[in-house]
């Protein structure tokens, strides 16, 4: 990792994956600048707090905006906000159809092209975004879910082509099922066979997260743009 404090900010930052990967890199000194929908309760100097709705263009363009003013820059972009659907195709209303896709993948849009364009200034970034084992698994139960994390994966590939002149990267992580909200309300049937369609039957940590997008993140990672991993043995 590069040692220097960078200026980070991270979607979904009210719990889960976001709230630990606010933590962990505040705790290794950088900046970080969350944002969720709820407020925020990591109390830290060097630690701050949007509430909106990534899916919100005006709240993508303030956001950024407000960081840019107040920091000169954004160094890296970890779109991390996201939300599942995990109901047969026939049982989905269309109502989740469009929560889901808007805060997955419009969000996941919004922020990173807001980001880039201050990245863009200053010649350099890192963006990190969040997929799914559920994509290339084809999980049934999760068309939806799955559908908006493909798209995601998709806007990694073409972006990390498009910011590249700019030496900023565009990398993403899929992380397997890991205790968190997200999983919550997920029947342990369910959750066992998945795991079993793993090359490794087991939940993932937190940890397995950050180790990834460190190396995402790091100095040394220049080359590295347009890459999906996933954890947990998925092919």
């Amino acid at each position: 990792m590069d040692a220097t404090n960078k200026i980070v900010l991270i979607t979904g930052a009210g719990k889960g994956i976001g709230k630990y990967l606010s933590e962990y890199y505040v705790e290794k000194g950088h900046t970080v600048i969350g944002c969720s929908r709820s407020e925020s309760t990591i109390q830290h100097e060097r630690y701050h707090h949007f509430c909106g709705d990534v899916a919100d263009e005006h709240f993508a363009k303030t956001t950024t905006s407000s960081v840019a003013k107040q920091f000169g820059r954004i160094d890296w972009l970890l779109n991390n906000a996201g939300i599942a659907s995990m109901n047969h195709a026939m049982l989905t209303p269309g109502s989740t159809l469009e929560r889901v896709m808007n805060t997955n993948v419009h969000g996941t849009f919004l922020f990173s092209r807001e980001a880039a364009r201050v990245m863009s200034r200053k010649k350099f970034g890192r963006i990190v975004n969040f997929t799914t084992v559920a994509v290339p698994l084809r999980l049934e139960g999760e068309a939806i879910y799955a559908a908006s994390k493909a798209a995601v994966e998709s806007l990694t590939r073409i972006l990390a082509k498009e910011f590249a002149p700019w030496n900023v990267t565009v990398n993403a992580i899929g992380p397997c099922p890991i205790k968190t909200d997200l999983i919550k309300n997920v029947g342990d049937e369910k959750l066992n066979k998945l795991l079993e369609q793993q090359a490794i039957h087991q939940f993932g940590e937190l940890a397995d997260v950050s180790n990834v997008t460190d190396f995402y993140l790091s100095e040394h990672s220049s080359m590295i743009t347009g890459q999906v991993l996933y954890l947990g043995g998925v092919f």
